[in-house]
């Protein structure tokens, strides 16, 4: 039986708990308790009951009852007395401090009494963990630190290695927000899970307790499981979705919207995402590259029109040194520039045929070294951001969501603020953390979807590629009031790369307006920003706006066949590079 379960996720969620151990013919436990976030309210509502009687009411509460709902749960079955059994001595405990309610539990016991912290936290209770948590929070008032997120946990690290020498150490903290984790260096273990979308079904426990996150419709969420047991699948998709691994001895996690975003062990710091997610600088590269379109027919047609938007941007970021657009068909053509900036011919033929090849071949610089060039501006934003009226007007375009049905465009927005509550409404973190966490998270499968799979229709399945994966992404900045376009072109994955086919035909990725800096892109297929291994050709509100071939056929044609050929190829740049 595990004596301690906290869980979190990245929405809210209504589990049901069954809790077996009260059972007819089973073993009462000396209590239990649950405590959860309704509403993500920064209240705590907690369901205990000591020396529970078989099938208790509260029991089924924590089964059925709607209202216990949260994106974080923290739960206790207490098996050994300590004290009286009664609510003050039935964890997990709850205080008040930084006007939040605080919760934790605590598995294990000290030798002795921990040394006393002045403040104003004192226990009401007999148990050493209200002790722990009434000498934590002294601590934490005596340094200001009013959550979980002001913590130095370099210095909590410390404490909690102290207090290790008297006792277990095993451990779940949260303000409401943020869940700290710590897992004791010499007596109870703690295992972790992490909980993968998508799945249909997903029910864990053992022959004391069941946890069902999906019995009351609950919504496919990421989330953190930890617990002092490795609870098993048992029923549902539990057995592919969970990953389950031990947490080394002293290791410390801080668990945000169901993600890990710190660690610390006895030995130091660990590498954290966001360090992982900055890139370094790059060099100027020149590439040529070949774009071979081939059409072939079982009919002739006879008169047809066309939309090629094959020539790569020319702008500060990338220089076009030269361009041959040709098409195999005798023709009639007209260059210009449409609204959003591209070069576009527009193809008349009014000439039979059964086959067409459209061939475009370019050589291009780019010099988009460094994508991150603007952090020495110190310009700072946070979500959401406030627009002037002029500059919503010119942006528009690129704000206006997808039109989806209101209930998958509220679980998008749930979706997207869950980002922006990971990344303390930082702009820029945020942005990076979707863009990373597509590309974790998603299955890149060719064939898995079509041009008309949506926005919702990705996230739910979580697959897809380049150009569905660039959908979500814009999709979630929209929701999130970022302006978001969608941007046509070509990635050099190199010779060796595992997405070599994403070099071998048009790539999609998103370019998101930042204030004061200005498009810059994001690839979410890759998790990368755009640099120097990225040709843009061209961008618009979605696919339509940039596709690089379009066209009608007013007379003949039937049982069309189309082929791609992309090559892209480095050479030396006029700088040697």
């Amino acid at each position: 039986m595990p004596n301690m379960l906290a869980m979190s996720f990245e929405g809210e969620l209504a589990p049901s708990f069954t809790l077996h151990c009260l059972d007819a013919g089973r073993t009462l436990p000396d209590g239990w308790g649950l405590g959860y976030y309704p509403a993500g309210e920064p209240s705590a509502a907690i369901l205990k009951e000591p020396a529970p009687p078989q099938s208790s009411m509260r029991s089924q509460l924590a089964l059925a009852w709607e209202q216990v709902a949260s994106s974080l749960f923290v739960l206790h079955i207490r098996h050994a007395t300590w004290g009286a059994l009664s609510d003050a001595n039935t964890q997990p405990f709850s205080r008040t401090w930084g006007r939040r309610d605080w919760l934790m539990a605590h598995a294990g016991s000290l030798d002795r009494k921990p040394p006393d912290v002045l403040g104003p936290f004192e226990p009401v209770g007999a148990t050493d963990t209200e002790q722990l948590f009434c000498q934590l929070l002294n601590q934490f008032a005596l340094r200001k630190w009013r959550s979980i997120a002001e913590i130095d946990l370099d210095v909590l690290q410390g404490w909690i290695s102290e207090l290790n020498e008297i006792g277990g150490m095993t451990l779940c903290l949260t303000d409401g927000r943020d869940l700290l984790a710590h897992a004791d260096r010499r007596g109870v273990p703690m295992w972790i899970a992490q909980l993968a979308p998508p799945y249909e079904r997903i029910a864990f426990g053992d022959q004391d307790i069941d946890v069902d996150l999906t019995r009351r419709g609950a919504k496919s969420r990421k989330g953190i499981i930890v617990c002092t047991e490795q609870l098993v699948p048992l029923d549902g998709d539990a057995g592919k979705a969970m990953t389950w691994r031990q947490l080394a001895p002293g290791q410390l996690l801080v668990i945000r919207e169901g993600a890990v975003i710190a660690e610390r062990s006895t030995g130091g710091a660990l590498v954290t995402e966001r360090l992982q997610r900055l890139p370094s600088r790059a060099e100027p590269r020149r590439y040529d590259v070949v774009h071979k379109t081939t059409y072939r027919y079982e009919v002739p047609i006879e008169r047809s029109q066309h939309i090629l938007r094959l020539t790569p941007v020319h702008d500060r970021l990338q220089t076009l040194v030269s361009h041959d657009l040709r098409v195999s068909v005798q023709c009639q053509s007209r260059d210009y520039e449409d609204v959003f900036g591209n070069r576009v011919r527009k193809v008349n033929i009014e000439t039979g045929f059964t086959e067409m090849v459209i061939e475009a071949r370019s050589t291009v610089d780019v010099q988009d070294v460094d994508p991150l060039g603007f952090g020495p501006l110190r310009i700072q934003s946070t979500i959401p951001l406030v627009w002037m009226p002029w500059q919503r007007q010119v942006l528009d375009p690129f704000l206006l969501p997808p039109e989806l049905p209101e209930t998958e465009l509220a679980e998008l927005i749930e979706y997207a603020m869950s980002f922006v509550k990971r990344n303390d409404s930082d702009l820029l973190d945020t942005l990076l953390d979707i863009n990373q966490s597509i590309h974790r998270e998603y299955a890149y499968i060719q064939g898995a979807t079509t041009v008309f799979t949506t926005a919702f229709e990705v996230y739910s399945n979580r697959r897809g590629v380049c150009q569905d994966f660039t959908n979500l992404f814009i999709c979630l900045a929209r929701l999130l009031g970022v302006p978001a376009r969608y941007v046509c072109g070509y990635v050099y994955t190199g010779p060796k790369s595992a997405n070599q086919a994403q070099s071998e035909a048009s790539h999609a990725w998103v370019q998101l307006y930042l204030p004061q800096i200005g498009w810059k892109g994001f690839d979410p297929t890759n998790g990368i920003l755009t640099q120097t291994e990225h040709v843009r050709v061209a961008v618009g509100r979605n696919y339509l706006d940039a596709t690089p071939t379009s066209g009608t056929i007013f007379v003949g044609g039937g049982g069309e066949t189309l082929s791609v050929d992309v090559k892209v190829e480095p050479r030396p740049g006029p700088n040697g590079s």
